[in-house]
C-alpha cells in the first residue's frame, strides 16, 4: 500500500513522470559497450562514477526500444536526482504506478512497460519497490546508481538473482572520437600519415583529458575544476555521508594520494605511518575502509598480485588507479606531465571496459608485468604497458619481464602497449604483439564475442 504523500511530492511525481512520456530524449553520443547489456527477466542495473554517462546509457536503451516500434508512452524514466523527490521513501513508490496506471491505462496491453530510474539509490529501501514490480510482472526495469557496493549487495541479497550488472566507465578512446564528430578508422593499423598523425595527436589529448563526457573540449583550468569538483562530490557524497566519515582531513590526504600516484605499489602500512608524521591520527582499520568506499563509488580501482595463494596477495602491495587519466594531472604535485601513468590507467580502464579479471604480475626473475588479464572467454593476456620503448635499453627491459612471466602463463598471449607507433622497439621477439594502444582499443575485437555486438 502506497503511504499518503505530501502534496508537493505528488506535484513533483506527477510532473516528472508525464514529462517523461512526452519530452524528446536529448541527443547524446553513441556509448559502444561490450557484451551483454541486458537479460531477459533481469533488472538491467548500470553502475559507475557519478557524471561517466549512466543516464546516457538509459536513454540509449529507450532510444532503441522506440527505433523497434515500443510506444513513446511505455518508457517512464524517473531521475530521482531531481531535489524535489529528496524526501521520497520507498513506501510511497506505488503512487508511481497508480498515477502511471491512470494515464496510460493500456499500456500493459500493448507489450511490457520499461520502467527507468536513475540514482535509484538515494531513495531508502528502493530495492523492496522494485522487487514487487518485478513481481507484478509485464515489465522491464533499467536502474542506475553510483555506488557498486549498494547495488552489488543489495540487488544481489532484495532481488534474489534476478539483477545483470552493466558497469560503465568515462569515455573510452573510440567514444571521444564519436563525442568529437571525428570518424574511427577501420583499421589504425593501415593509416596514411596525416591521418595517423591526427588520430595520435587525439590520443594523447584524450590521455591528458580523460573520458568524462562533460569534461570534452574545456580548457585546461575550467576541466581542473570541473573534475576537482567531480571528486569532491564522490568523497562527500558517496563517502563521508553515505558512510558517516569524520575524519575527512585523513580521507581527502589519501584520495590525493591515490589519484596522483597512478600504479604505483600501496601499502596501507606505510601511508598510515604518513599520516602519523603529519600528526593525523587515524587507525589502519580506518583506512582499509576508506580504500574500500573509494572502490565501491569508482573513484579508485584496485589492482592485485596475481597469485593462486591467498597470503601471498595480501602481504603484497595493492597497486591503485584513479578511475580516468584526466584526474591524475589535477592531483599529481609533481607538475610534470607523466604520460606513462596516464596510459597504464588508461589500458586498465579498457580491460574492465572490456570485463577482464585483472591482476598485476611479478615473474621468477623478479621482474614486472604490468596486467595479467583474462577475457569474459577465459584467454588470458600479459599487457606490458610503456610510452615509449624505442630506446634499447628500456625495449629490453620491458621485453624480458613479458618472456619471464611465460613461466606463469605459458598459454598467455603477450602484448606490449606504447603511446605511439614511433614509440615501439626495433626488434622484438616472436610471439610478443607490439602496438601502439590506440590501436589495441580501437580494434575491440581481441576478445569480444562477435554475436553480442
Amino acid at each position: 500500500m502506497t503511504d499518503a504523500l505530501p502534496k508537493p511530492l505528488r506535484e513533483a511525481l506527477t510532473d516528472i513522470l508525464a514529462t517523461s512520456l512526452s519530452a524528446d530524449l536529448p541527443p547524446r553520443t553513441q556509448r559502444l559497450m561490450h557484451g551483454r547489456i541486458e537479460l531477459p527477466g533481469k533488472v538491467t542495473a548500470v553502475i559507475g562514477m557519478r557524471r561517466a554517462g549512466k543516464t546516457t546509457l538509459v536513454h540509449q536503451l529507450r532510444q532503441q526500444r522506440l527505433a523497434a516500434g515500443v510506444p513513446r508512452t511505455s518508457l517512464p524514466y524517473i531521475n530521482f536526482e531531481d531535489e524535489r523527490l529528496a524526501d521520497l521513501g520507498s513506501s510511497q513508490l506505488g503512487f508511481l504506478l497508480e498515477e502511471y496506471g491512470r494515464r496510460v491505462p493500456e499500456a500493459y496491453k500493448a507489450g511490457p512497460v520499461t520502467w527507468s530510474f536513475d540514482e535509484i539509490q538515494l531513495v531508502p529501501g528502493w530495492e523492496r519497490f522494485i522487487r514487487r514490480l518485478l513481481d507484478a510482472g509485464g515489465v522491464e526495469v533499467i536502474v542506475t546508481g553510483s555506488s557498486a557496493a549498494l547495488l552489488s549487495r543489495e540487488i544481489a541479497t532484495a532481488l534474489r538473482g534476478r539483477a545483470w550488472e552493466v558497469p560503465l566507465f568515462p569515455f573510452s578512446f573510440a567514444e571521444s572520437l564519436t563525442h568529437q564528430g571525428t570518424p574511427i578508422p577501420a583499421d589504425a593499423g593501415f593509416l596514411a600519415a596525416p591521418e595517423r598523425s591526427r588520430i595520435e595527436r587525439a590520443f594523447l589529448d584524450w590521455l591528458t583529458a580523460g573520458g568524462f563526457p562533460e569534461a570534452q573540449g574545456l580548457d585546461l583550468a575550467t576541466r581542473s575544476q570541473l573534475l576537482r569538483d567531480y571528486v569532491d562530490v564522490a568523497m562527500l557524497r558517496d563517502v563521508v555521508e553515505r558512510h558517516g566519515v569524520s575524519n575527512v582531513l585523513a580521507l581527502r590526504w589519501l584520495v590525493r594520494h591515490l589519484l596522483g600516484n597512478a600504479g604505483s605499489p600501496f601499502s596501507v602500512e606505510k601511508f598510515y605511518a604518513t599520516l602519523k608524521s603529519q600528526g593525523i591520527a587515524i587507525s589502519r582499520d580506518s583506512l582499509h575502509h576508506f580504500i574500500g568506499y573509494l572502490e565501491d563509488c569508482f573513484l579508485v580501482r584496485t589492482v592485485w598480485l596475481d597469485t593462486a595463494s591467498e597470503r601471498q596477495r595480501m602481504v603484497n602491495p595493492r597497486k591503485m588507479y584513479p578511475i580516468d587519466a584526466g584526474l591524475i594531472p589535477i592531483f599529481d604535485r609533481t607538475g610534470r606531465p607523466n604520460l606513462g601513468h596516464a596510459l597504464e590507467t588508461a589500458v586498465l580502464i579498457e580491460l574492465e571496459r572490456r570485463r577482464c579479471t585483472v591482476a598485476y604480475v611479478r615473474t621468477p626473475g623478479g621482474f614486472e608485468v604490468d596486467f595479467s588479464a583474462r577475457s569474459p572467454d577465459g584467454e588470458m593476456h600479459l599487457i606490458q604497458v610503456c610510452a615509449d620503448a624505442s630506446a634499447p635499453d628500456t625495449a629490453e627491459r620491458e621485453l624480458r619481464a613479458l618472456e619471464d612471466a611465460r613461466a606463469l602463463h605459458p598459454h598467455a598471449r603477450l602484448w606490449l602497449l606504447t603511446a605511439t607507433r614511433d614509440g615501439a622497439p626495433a626488434d622484438v621477439p616472436a610471439g610478443i604483439t607490439v602496438l601502439p594502444a590506440y590501436q589495441w582499443m580501437l580494434a575491440e575485437t581481441w576478445t569480444s564475442d562477435p554475436q553480442q555486438k
